[in-house]
């Protein structure tokens, strides 16, 4: 069994194809290769998206911690499968399901992204995302996407969540 690693935001880029300002992954605080992943979002007020999105109180859009947690789970896919992706090879969105908000996200707030595998299915691969703040959820969703070429399929459990945070051990 491998042992969880972490990732500055060097390695990050590296597995990443986003760039700024869309690159919302700022360090891999612990990943296990088909299991889990727990990454690290600085969310800071000089954040484009606050300018518009409200000024008056600026909150994070639920679309972009959604982006958050996919990106984390695409880190986790490709670790999983032992690829680094180059100009061929990405993962899209192909489902968004059970996605939930429980609290505003606003500039100062450190949010914990925790995505566990699912499945890996004929290149559809499904995640459980839970994103926090100070230890509580402030949204949650499952999400599924499918690479754009072929990626190698990985040896995934079929298995839900157990503890609902997106924590798998």
């Amino acid at each position: 069994m491998a042992e969880p690693f972490k990732m500055d935001i060097e390695a990050i880029m590296r597995q990443l194809p986003h760039r700024y300002p869309f690159l919302l992954v700022d360090r891999v605080l612990a990943c296990e290769p088909g299991k889990y992943v727990h990454a690290l979002k600085n969310v800071t007020f000089n954040e484009p998206f606050f300018q518009g999105h409200f000024p008056h109180r600026p909150v994070m859009p639920g679309v972009l911690i959604i982006e958050a947690l996919a990106q984390a789970a695409g880190i986790l896919a490709f670790k999983t499968v032992g690829v680094v992706p180059d100009k061929e090879t990405r993962f899209y969105f192909v489902a968004i399901d059970k996605a939930r908000f429980r609290k505003p996200v606003e500039p100062g707030d450190q949010l914990i992204l925790k995505a566990t595998l699912m499945r890996a299915f004929k290149g559809i691969w499904k995640f459980h995302g839970v994103a926090e703040v100070d230890g509580k959820e402030v949204a949650s969703a499952e999400v599924m996407v499918a690479p754009e070429t072929k990626v190698p399929q990985a040896q995934a459990p079929a298995t839900k969540p157990t503890s609902g945070t997106g924590d798998a051990g």
